[in-house]
Formats: structure tokens, sequence, C-alpha cells
């Protein structure tokens, strides 16, 4: 009984504290304050933030001094309907309240119907599996385990085939298998040696594809889009011409459509035009709709059976209020026709980027877009956007990549390319 009184007083004082006095979202503290605590708390791994951010309402953002933002980034094609968007974060905070986390010895329902769901999405053939994670950066190391495994004993020892074939330019994540798969040297060497047996061959060369695949070749791995490279669409073509070249040789062909998934080219998948069925697909970013959560889906019996019992696992992937974010995510943009606005904006974003002078070419689908400039001066339109109000970002020294929530109206990208002019000029002043 007195356990009881305890907890019911600790309760009732808990109620008592506004919620601002832990969050500190009412914008009392300083941002110049936020960073100097930042400095002396947090790893140094990502800089010195460009701003700390306290609240958030559709495209728009405002950071602890008070200034107002046009989110173009949205959190890196994470925020795919916007901040706190009302019915993502009704079903998060309902959830959250009636079963927040049970481990993988059990199962929810949000997590058996989300699978259900992502698998209609994808017309997936049957026997079509998913394996939820974290994020994209364990999606894809999900996919690594998957792709050693074909070929594999059944006792488990590694075959015959121990190749995997990335591109270079590829960007697969920053866990050990993931990063074996990632081309840039900058974040490969600092961790070498990574697990062997990946092969870069060149972007979009349909004949290295098909000289390197052979029967060593575990699996192929390809984003439709490089992201990370500065939004560099496969070529067309390529997406069958691995597929063909992976069935003959009996390899997979495993598709990362962590920034391009979820409605962010106009599609569920970027690549369900070009006429193919991958073996597995890995999603994350906008699934969750800024809650993180990931995927691996295996499509077809013979590649979903790869993994067996024991042989991966996770501790949060596939909880009850990701997968419930993950569900709610998806039905807004399917009931509020999001893929519609997609295609529409997307088409006009990159209309009026290729129309402003000093923009040498524009590339992308849907609203994941990037821009390249006649001068390398994107870093400093990074900094002149966001004195300007608005956030974007500069994945090398000339282009600038822009992955807005996919709910951005044609009024809030015209405000940004009636800016944008000014802001180039900024930028190369300041060089």
């Amino acid at each position: 009984m007195s356990q009881t009184k305890t907890g019911s007083h600790a309760a009732a004082t808990l109620e008592k504290t506004p919620a601002g006095d832990l969050l500190d979202t009412t914008g009392h503290t300083s941002g110049a304050d936020w960073l100097a605590r930042y400095s002396t708390s947090l790893m140094g791994v990502f800089g010195t933030p460009q701003r700390v951010l306290v609240r958030g309402a559709g495209c728009l953002v405002w950071d602890a001094d008070g200034k107002e933002y046009l989110d173009l980034l949205g959190g890196i094609a994470v925020n795919a309907l916007g901040h706190a968007h009302p019915f993502v974060t009704s079903v998060i905070s309902s959830q959250l309240a009636t079963l927040g986390h049970v481990s993988n010895f059990f199962t929810s329902p949000t997590q058996i119907a989300l699978a259900e769901k992502l698998l209609a999405l994808t017309h997936a053939p049957a026997g079509s599996k998913v394996f939820f994670t974290n994020s994209g950066t364990e999606a894809n190391e999900a996919a690594f385990k998957l792709a050693r495994r074909n070929g594999a004993s059944p006792d488990g020892t590694t075959g015959k085939r121990t190749k995997i074939i990335a591109l270079e330019g590829a960007f697969h994540g920053r866990t050990m298998g993931a990063l074996a798969l990632t081309a840039k040297e900058a974040y490969r060497a600092p961790f070498e040696p990574l697990p062997g047996g990946v092969v870069h061959i060149p972007f979009g060369d349909v004949a290295a594809l098909e000289a390197a695949i052979d029967e060593t070749v575990a699996a192929v791995f390809l984003e439709p889009i490089q992201g990370e490279a500065g939004v560099r669409p496969l070529p067309p073509g390529y997406l069958k011409a691995a597929r063909e070249a992976t069935t003959k040789a009996g390899a997979l062909l495993i598709l990362d459509e962590v920034q391009t998934g979820i409605g962010r080219t106009g599609k569920w998948l970027a690549t369900e035009d070009a006429g193919i069925v991958p073996d597995a697909v890995t999603l994350a970013k906008g699934l969750g709709g800024g809650f993180p959560i990931g995927a691996l889906l295996t499509f077809g019996e013979q590649t979903s059976s790869l993994l067996t019992a024991g042989q991966h696992g996770t501790t949060f992937g596939g909880n009850p209020v990701a997968t419930a974010a993950a569900l709610a995510t998806l039905h807004a943009i399917e009931s509020q026709r999001v893929l519609e606005n997609v295609a529409a904006v997307g088409d006009y974003l990159r209309a009026g980027l290729a129309a402003v002078d000093g923009v040498t070419e524009v590339r992308g689908e849907g609203l994941l877009i990037g821009f390249d400039l006649d001068a390398a001066v994107a870093p400093a339109v990074v900094t002149a956007g966001l004195d300007a109000g608005f956030i974007v970002n500069s994945p090398g020294p000339h282009t600038i990549r822009l992955a807005p929530p996919l709910v951005l109206t044609k009024d809030q990208a015209g405000t940004f390319l009636a800016a944008l002019p000014a802001i180039l000029q900024t930028a190369k002043d300041a060089q």
C-alpha cells in the first residue's frame, strides 16, 4: 500500500512539472548558450551545429532565437509529412500510452500490420517478408548479412559467393558492413580493415557491371538515385541490366531505397517503374515520418528464407511505437494524396531552378533534387540560405541538395526560387 501511495505521489509531482522545464522549447535560452553547452557535452562527430532548432510546424521550423526557416532538407529526407503532423503525433502518443516496447520475443498488431502494408504497397510476390530496424544503416547491415547467406552452406559457413558489388559514389551507411559498401574514402579510411569482399565499380556503366558479375558474386547493392553523391540517378536501363545479370549469375539484387523510398520521388519506390523485381529493398528515413524506423524487405520465398532464426536480431526494431508511427505516415500519404503533390511541386521546383542564373544542371525526381552551381560556393550557399531563412544541404562544393517534406507547397517552393539569386550572389561575394 505504501508503495502505491509513493508511486501516486511521484506521478502527481511529474504531472505538475511543465514540459517546458524539461524540454526548454520556449526560447528562454539563446542559441549561442545552447551551442556552448553542446560543445562541452556532445561528441564533435557532426562538427558545430548550424542552428539550435526548438520547434516545427509543417515545412517550417524555428530556432532558439525565434528565427523562422523554410525546411527544404526535411531532416535529410526524413520528415515526409513535415514537422509535428497532427495525425502522426496523435497516433504516436496513443500507442505510447498503450504499449511502448515489448522486445522481439513478442510481436504486436502494429508490427504485423505495417509489414503487411509495406508488402502490399511494393507489390511484393508471395513468400516475401519484412525485417524491421531502427535506421537505414541497420537495414543495409541486415541486407549485407542477407548477401553473405546467398550461396552459404546450411551450417552457416561461407560458400563460394564471397564478392559484393557496389558503385563508386555509393553511400549505404556508417556501421561497419554498410560502411564497407560506402565508397567515400574519407568515411572508410579511419576504420579499415572493413568487412572484405566489396568491390566498387564505375557508376552507371552497364559494361563494367556485366563484367564484374560472375558466380562468385553474392549480391549487387544499388541506390536508384545516389543522394550523398549529389543526387545522381542511375541511367535508364541500368536497373534492368543489373536484374538480368544478377539473375543469370545467381546473385542477389539489393536496392537501397532508404532515401528514395516512401514517396520521395512521387512513387512508393523510385524503382517501381523499372520493370523489375529485386531480391531485397531497404527503407528508412521517411518511413516513420520523423520517428526512427527502417526495414529490409525480402522479395520471394527463396530470398526471405536466407536469414533464419537466431542469425540476426534487434532490441528496438519494429517496436509498437515506431511501427504505429510508420502506419500513420503511410496512411496520411495515401489519404492526403501526397504523392501527387510530390510530382507537381517537384516538377515546379526543377523547372524554376533550371531558369536561375548560375545553376548549371538540375537532377533528381520528385522532391529529391540536386542542382549544380557554376562556382564552388555550395557550402557558402548553405550559410547564406540560413541567413535568408532557408535550410538546404551541400553534398559537394558545387552541389546543393533539396529533400523537403513531401507536403511542401508550390507557394513555399516559390519563395525559395525567388530568394535563390540573392542567396547565390551573397555566397559568391563571401568567397
